[in-house]
């Protein structure tokens, strides 16, 4: 068993050390990880400039790019054989919802399953690592009944971990992603030199947080497991679309 960890917080985030720890025993481990945090970043590979890979004195690879180059480099040639399992995280706060469109986290085991490895990205629903010993325990056993299953055909599954003492022992629940309402506008600034700079705005609150969605799941005092795909063709409008254009 060969299992690649990754992360978007960077090589030395807390919540990356936990899920190594936590995968401990279960088979051969390689980690590979952004030299800096890169949250956001999504799926983007750095295509404009060459990467450095180094090791850290912890063991550690790390990379000067994003989450999907450090995975994208170990499975086309920097392993030197493909992994069975990709997993990402512990995230620094959660990836529910829209969020998992710009996920770095998210990113980097969306790359394993491009690659057709079976990989899972896990999160905490809340900032600042509380209750971090209690989410590895929930990735430990997420990971271990995916084993149990096989590793057959690939997936890509999202979870959740609400930031509690007992989150082992949580209910858990399939769900599907929720929305979010726009995100709050954007925050100007002066710098130093006079120049006006900008921030992104924070995250909207959920739009669609009914039953059966990652925001309800969580909400609930639930772990939440999404699975993802990558299709992302609008298959209902498809016939729509061809009439509407005129086309065959």
């Amino acid at each position: 068993m060969r299992i690649l960890i990754s992360n978007d917080d960077g090589y030395l985030a807390p919540g990356l050390a936990a899920l190594v720890k936590a995968c401990e025993g279960l088979g051969e481990i390689d980690v590979i990880a952004p030299e800096q945090n890169a949250s956001g970043t999504s799926n983007s590979l750095t295509l404009n400039r060459p990467l450095n890979v180094y090791r850290a004195a912890n063991g550690f690879r790390y990379v000067s790019g994003t989450p999907s180059d450090g995975v994208h480099l170990a499975l086309s040639g920097l392993l030197g054989y493909r992994p069975d399992l990709v997993v990402s995280g512990i995230n620094n706060g959660a990836n529910m919802g829209d969020d998992t469109l710009y996920s770095g986290t998210v990113a980097a085991a969306t790359e394993g399953y491009l690659f057709g490895i079976p990989s899972i990205a896990f999160s905490q629903v809340e900032k600042g690592w509380g209750d971090l010993d209690a989410a590895a325990r929930v990735a430990r056993s997420v990971i271990e009944q995916v084993l149990q299953g096989g590793l057959g055909q690939a997936f890509l599954l999202n979870v959740n971990i609400p930031n509690r003492p007992d989150a082992d022992l949580l209910p858990r629940r399939i769900t599907r992603l929720g929305r979010r309402h726009s995100c709050e506008a954007v925050i100007e600034q002066v710098n130093p030199r006079g120049e006006t700079i900008y921030w992104i705005g924070p995250a909207g609150d959920a739009r669609d947080a009914g039953e059966g969605t990652d925001f309800h799941a969580t909400a609930n005092g639930e772990v939440s497991i999404t699975p993802l795909q990558v299709d992302l063709t609008d298959h209902a409008h498809l016939g729509d679309w061809r009439q509407r254009l005129n086309l065959a």
